[in-house]
């Protein structure tokens, strides 16, 4: 349960704001969205290799520069 601590005179704008920033951060979100569907372990694994694909090449063009 996420907790914001609201200080005397602060405006709920800004109470909201945090809020949403620690909701963000704690990544419920994104992780409802993944459990709405299923997603093949194979597909998983190919979504990861593309990544840390992408990663190195940036990291070896960071290089050359």
């Amino acid at each position: 349960m996420l907790i914001v601590p609201v200080k005397e005179g602060e405006s709920i704008d800004r109470a909201l704001k945090k809020l949403k920033r620690k909701f963000e951060k704690t990544g419920v979100v994104k992780e409802l969205r993944a459990r709405q569907k299923f997603t093949k372990p194979s597909v998983l694994k190919r979504e990861r290799n593309i990544k840390a694909a992408y990663i190195q090449h940036l990291r070896t063009m960071e290089e050359n520069v």
